[in-house]
């Protein structure tokens, strides 16, 4: 029997080993490759999130600054920014007493100063077009540029990130406005209607014609615009001519509101403060002292009980008395008149421009402490004790001829108007020709317009009998309303200059300048009502002053709003803040 013999290749079983052994040392590459891969995309995951992390940190410390310097901007201006550099600078990083969240996170402005912010701000004053909304307007810029670098201590990786953020920072003279509102804004005009100018409501706006009514220029709503609709309160019926209402652009809402520096919130009634004295005690440089009229104004005159004082303002410390015998040359105290609409007589503080305007270039009393310049504003403050069925007021006349720096004049009373103002070229009365004018304002609690053909004796008769003659003003008007109560229309923009006399068709009052309405008036309270023997109104050739859109030609202590906007945002490199591509 034969048996087979199988004979073993010692050969084939070590091929064997070293192929296992092959393959278990390219499994374990293999794994050690993706143990690696793994480690390495978890530091990659953790990195980048890290990354993300620690730029929104850096971000969050830049909005903190940013937040603060918007605030400062609103509440006090430009000169409490610049006062609070260093606060932004190094005492606004985020803590733990924001949130627990910051326990572990460390802030530096990129320059190694640690718990610090950068801040910085470009050249001032540069004066530039603004962007839309708002376009057509012109401001004051100041850019400023905020870094801040951040990294979580508590991390494994060290991860520091930087932005840079910049905020443009608009100074805007209130007078580029053809009208503005600080609060909500009504239009119902009777008559053909045509706005030359910007128009901007920082409530809502009621476009209700009962005319054509033609909006020219941009019209921006902080809240809303309703077109062919009245106020609410008002209950006269559907506007008469909604089929003639024209608009160049698209109205603009909502927008952010442009609000006055005054420390305060910018609600109409507390706005007012800017044309009332100030409060004893308080302090001249703080953000409403910095706002009023009464220390901004070249001279102020006081008339109470006592007489008449007239002083140089707050730049000397109201240090400088004008002598009797030369104020008694413009300022009156001997005229009254009878305003149908207050049903008061009007004892007014009379101030004949024209001489004041003579005194003002030759005086030795004031003119020296003005650095040999003209005065160009004088505010007037009525502190009388007058009877209940009598008006405090500030009147004009003879203002054909204006100091040669213009002239404002403002007063915490009603103002009335006098015949024709700030035109000296009898060729452009009745026109919108104000190239010849100087810069014109009027602030003041409501203001009322007085024909060339206007007498103190005759304001008593009817209407019919206080017939207007053509008259041309050029100034800004700011000032206050009667605002729209249930059933009581307030007048409206088309009404915001008030009138007492029987212009009738034929007579026009032309009006070039900025119908600014800021506050309810609180002494001239009379509803506004044209069929009550107070007046027929005039034809109105009214237009928007374009002189004001040139900063030289502003009137004299134009108020300035303000606007924030953001412009960049940016990764920011350590040690150099300034932009890069990628991270």
């Amino acid at each position: 029997m034969n048996l087979p013999i199988n004979f073993r290749n010692p050969n084939r079983n070590g091929s064997a080993l070293l192929l296992t052994m092959i393959m278990c040392g390219v499994a374990l590459a293999i794994l050690a490759a993706a143990m690696v891969w793994s480690v390495s995309s978890t530091r990659l995951t953790y990195r980048s999130i890290q990354y993300a992390r620690t730029e929104a940190a850096a971000e969050a410390a830049t909005e903190k600054v940013v937040s603060k310097i918007n605030q400062d901007f609103q509440y006090g201006g430009q000169s409490l920014v610049l006062n609070n550099m260093s606060l932004y600078q190094q005492t606004l990083v985020p803590t733990a007493a924001d949130s627990a969240y910051w326990n572990n996170w460390q802030f530096d402005d990129g320059n190694g100063n640690i718990g610090q912010t950068y801040v910085a701000h470009g050249v001032s004053g540069a004066y530039v077009a603004l962007d839309p909304p708002y376009a057509g307007l012109n401001g004051y810029i100041t850019t400023y540029t905020i870094v801040s670098h951040a990294q979580d201590t508590a991390s494994i990786q060290a991860v520091n990130t930087g932005v840079l953020q910049q905020l443009q920072l608009a100074t805007i003279p209130i007078f580029q406005f053809a009208m503005y509102s600080s609060g909500d804004m009504e239009v119902s005009c009777g008559q053909p209607f045509v706005v030359t100018g910007p128009v901007h409501s920082n409530g809502n706006l009621y476009v209700e014609p009962d005319n054509s009514l033609t909006f020219a220029s941009d019209v921006t709503a902080v809240t809303k615009v309703f077109e062919q609709t009245r106020n609410p309160l008002d209950t006269r019926g559907t506007p008469a001519g909604s089929e003639f209402y024209v608009e160049t652009n698209a109205p603009s809402f909502p927008v952010a509101a442009l609000t006055l520096p005054i420390g305060t919130t910018n609600t109409p009634e507390a706005i007012r403060e800017i044309i009332e004295p100030p409060p004893a005690g308080e302090d001249p440089t703080s953000p409403l002292g910095r706002s009023r009229y009464y220390n901004l104004c070249d001279m102020v005159v006081v008339v109470s009980g006592a007489g008449i004082a007239v002083t140089s303002g707050s730049f000397n410390g109201f240090s400088t008395l004008v002598p009797t015998n030369e104020w008694s040359g413009f300022i009156s105290l001997t005229n009254n008149f009878y305003d149908a609409r207050e049903r008061k007589t009007v004892q007014p503080i009379d101030i004949n421009v024209g001489l004041l305007s003579s005194w003002t270039l030759t005086n030795f009393s004031l003119r020296p402490f003005l650095n040999g310049s003209n005065l160009s504003s004088v505010y007037v403050q009525d502190a009388r004790v007058l009877p209940s069925t009598s008006l405090g007021a500030v009147r004009v006349f003879n203002g054909e001829q204006l100091p040669p720096d213009g002239l404002t004049v403002a007063t915490e009373c009603p103002l009335y108007i006098w015949g024709d103002y700030n035109q000296t070229n009898t060729a452009n009365l009745g026109t919108t020709n104000t190239s010849g004018t100087l810069p014109a304002s009027f602030a003041a609690d409501a203001i009322t317009i007085l024909s060339d053909a206007w007498t103190d004796a005759n304001s008593t008769n009817p209407v019919a009998s206080r017939v207007a003659a053509n008259t041309t003003v050029n100034a800004a008007f700011l000032t206050g309303a009667v605002e729209t109560t249930q059933g009581h229309y307030g007048g409206g923009m088309e009404n915001f200059p008030r009138f007492l006399e029987n212009w009738g068709s034929s007579n026009t009052n032309t009006y070039n300048g900025s119908m600014i309405k800021m506050f309810p008036s609180l002494f001239a309270t009379g509803v506004w009502n044209n069929n009550n023997n107070i007046y027929n109104p005039p034809a109105r050739n009214w237009s928007f002053d374009h002189n004001f859109t040139d900063p030289t030609k502003l009137p004299p202590k134009t108020p300035s709003l303000q606007k924030a906007v953001r412009t960049q945002w940016f990764n920011a490199v350590a040690g150099q803040n300034v932009a890069v591509t990628t991270p």
